[in-house]
């Protein structure tokens, strides 16, 4: 399906509002103190790790889709739904879980445009898209299944004894936080949706198809952003902080080379995906 003329420059108007915001935010949170001026020191440095893991998503992988999305390509427009969900995601945790500061209305308006962004362009996007042979869904379906459940079980295990025994777990401490977001977000949203996509993917339901490399990107990107956080803290002066580090390369990886592997596949139907 070739997207129509009129529906092509919205993928560039969001594209276009959406980087801008993002540089300011996440540059003003590398380079300038004053962003996480209230913050612990573990959670300022989780938050900027967060803030590399945005910078890749615009400069690379936004940019990257805009460059090609007058071919009408359906990679391109599963790569940027991929990075406009972890923004969204990212924007949640910034708007939450940051003390109020100068950013704070452009943590919502990312938030906002990302999310109006996803709900207005996925409708268009769901006519066509990459359809692998069933040896090529596999991969990428278990690789979703397997972070989905691995992560839900790490959480857990952080918060179910803690929730038992009336305390509070020690990453809440360390970070200063009443209620981690990620823990939030994840156990309710993410971590379900991978599992979702991943069976869906191996039955070759289209739903499950159509979200499977998004949230492949997504699973790579937030990777990154948590091994960005672990090279600051590990910078610092935190301990213990290798360990968990090399294993979310590993999933940043494995998540890249399920993308491949899918991406890579020869469509059974149209290529093309509606960028509206």
């Amino acid at each position: 399906m070739t997207p129509s003329v009129g529906r092509r420059p919205r993928l560039v108007v969001w594209t276009s509002v959406i980087v801008p915001l993002v540089l300011l935010a996440s540059l003003m949170g590398l380079f300038h103190p004053a962003p996480y001026a209230d913050e612990t020191r573990n959670w300022a440095l989780q938050a900027k790790g967060q803030d590399v893991g945005n910078l890749i998503a615009v400069v690379v992988l936004l940019v990257a889709a805009l460059r090609h999305h007058r071919r009408a390509s359906a990679r391109a427009a599963s790569i940027w739904l991929g990075a406009m969900l972890y923004l969204i995601y990212a924007y949640i945790v910034y708007g939450v879980a940051v003390h109020l500061n100068a950013l704070f209305l452009v943590y919502v308006a990312i938030l906002g445009v990302c999310s109006w962004g996803v709900i207005l362009t996925v409708p268009g996007l769901g006519g066509d898209t990459v359809l692998p042979s069933r040896g090529r869904r596999s991969f990428p379906a278990v690789t979703l299944i397997a972070i989905g459940v691995v992560f839900a079980l790490l959480w857990l295990s952080d918060l179910v004894p803690a929730l038992l025994s009336g305390t509070v777990p020690a990453t809440l401490k360390e970070a200063g936080l009443m209620v981690n977001p990620v823990h939030v977000i994840d156990l309710s949203v993410v971590l379900p949706a991978l599992v979702v996509a991943g069976v869906a993917t191996l039955q070759g339901r289209h739903h499950g198809l159509f979200w499977a490399a998004p949230w492949l990107c997504f699973s790579a990107l937030m990777g990154a952003s948590i091994v960005a956080a672990m090279g600051w803290m590990a910078a610092a002066g935190f301990p213990s902080v290798l360990a968990p580090a090399l294993m979310v390369s590993v999933v940043v990886l494995v998540s890249l080379a399920a993308l491949a592997w899918l991406l890579g596949s020869k469509p059974s139907s149209s290529e093309s995906m509606s960028l509206a």
